[in-house]
């Protein structure tokens, strides 16, 4: 299926630049700021949801969407054989030179992955049913899983001592992450995507504001679904500094990299199996429930766990992967189970825009981390997380009926 097959190649690609271990150790290598890392996560993150909105109504006119999803793809492609190229260049004479590149190439690679999934899931909305989608996102985790594996052993290799030097080590990986992404885009060429539903209420005769304004005011689930996604936000903040923490707290941490990056990926793929059969039996908010549990917790084990050494840290990187796929399973099925199909579209962008703590949290988490040092941020994000939680049991999100 193109699906399957376009998320074992982008899997395989991510992988490369993984966002909580392998970036946020070049950017170490790059920059001692913390501030300056989060605000490229910031970018990597953010910068899709805040053109979401336009992207879904732009968008909403065509009948079709693959055209934007491969240019999409073509498009993430060309910003990691960019980065490749800089870092080759200038990472070890002028690192400032690569550092300035990655923000517009990850400013780039960010937008053109928010203009691409849109059109990936309004694809996956016309194509299945609701209850089908489930049993998609579990599969394509699990082909991910495999995907990602492999990328961490490839990366393993690629970084293992006496293999290669700083900087061929991350030009190798966005080389092969290049390659990775015009691979997983040909799958969508088979695709036979049927025409989308058009909107024929009163709000697709008006403007992006408004009609945005109407549709939050109708829609109490909605509304609720974007406030506990902002508030679970914390968890997503706070991932990238644990490896940030660990190089600068281990002067043996070099030790565990690759057994870092494949705990995490092995964290995704054993707990697919467990976010598939909680989505099966009990819904896709138990999943969410047990997802903003386990992202409270992280950050105690975090703190825990220093005394032992840098070794323990596995577990922390393999529980990160539980909640990132975790996340990947709960949060998007439930969104396209509430949104109208003829709404499809606009309803993603909304989201994608409204999450606005996921741009503004990495910057504010390298300011508070600067500030007040990384035990008082790891003790916040689980205070956050727990309120989260405490939101959502108590009925925070309801199935739209």
């Amino acid at each position: 299926m193109p699906f399957i097959w376009h998320g074992f190649f982008l899997a395989l690609t991510m992988a490369m630049i993984e966002l909580s271990t392998v970036l946020p150790n070049l950017i170490a290598e790059l920059t001692k700021s913390n501030v300056a890392f989060g605000a490229l996560y910031s970018i990597m993150l953010g910068a899709p949801l805040i053109f979401n909105l336009l992207f879904s109504y732009y968008m909403k006119k065509f009948k079709y969407k693959k055209k934007f999803l491969l240019f999409g793809i073509y498009l993430r492609s060309f910003s990691f054989l960019g980065m490749a190229v800089f870092t080759l260049l200038f990472a070890k004479d002028n690192p400032t030179i690569t550092l300035v590149s990655f923000y517009g190439l990850i400013l780039l690679f960010a937008l053109s992955g928010g203009f691409a999934g849109i059109a990936y899931s309004d694809i996956i909305g016309k194509l299945l049913p609701s209850e089908k989608r489930p049993r998609l996102y579990a599969t394509r985790q699990i082909f991910n899983g495999v995907a990602s594996l492999l990328g961490g052993f490839i990366i393993a290799r690629i970084f293992a001592t006496g293999s290669f030097i700083f900087p061929m080590n991350y030009v190798l990986g966005m080389a092969i992450g290049c390659l990775g992404l015009i691979f997983g885009a040909f799958g969508f060429w088979a695709i036979k995507e049927p025409p989308s539903d058009f909107d024929n209420s009163d709000e697709a005769g008006e403007g992006m504001i408004a009609g945005t304004l109407k549709i939050l005011k109708g829609d109490r689930a909605f509304r609720r679904f974007i406030l506990i996604e902002n508030i679970t936000s914390f968890s997503l903040m706070i991932l990238p500094f644990y490896m940030v923490f660990v190089k600068h707290t281990f002067a043996d941490y070099r030790n565990y990299f690759g057994a870092y990056v494949i705990a995490q990926i092995a964290g995704g793929i054993l707990s697919n199996f467990m976010w598939s059969a909680i989505s099966k039996r009990l819904g896709t908010v138990m999943v969410l429930k047990v997802c903003i549990l386990t992202g409270a917790l992280i950050p105690a084990v975090a703190i825990a766990l220093v005394p032992m050494g840098a070794v323990w840290y596995v577990l922390v990187f393999l529980l990160t992967g539980v909640i990132t796929s975790g996340r990947n399973i709960g949060f998007e099925p439930y969104l396209l189970d509430i949104a109208p199909g003829d709404k499809r579209t606009v309803y993603l962008g909304i989201r994608g825009t409204l999450n606005i703590l996921v741009v503004l949290l990495p910057v504010a988490g390298g300011l508070f981390i600067d500030k007040l040092g990384y035990f008082a941020a790891f003790a916040t994000v689980s205070v956050v997380m727990l309120i989260a939680f405490f939101l959502l049991h108590k009925g925070a999100i309801q199935r739209q009926t």
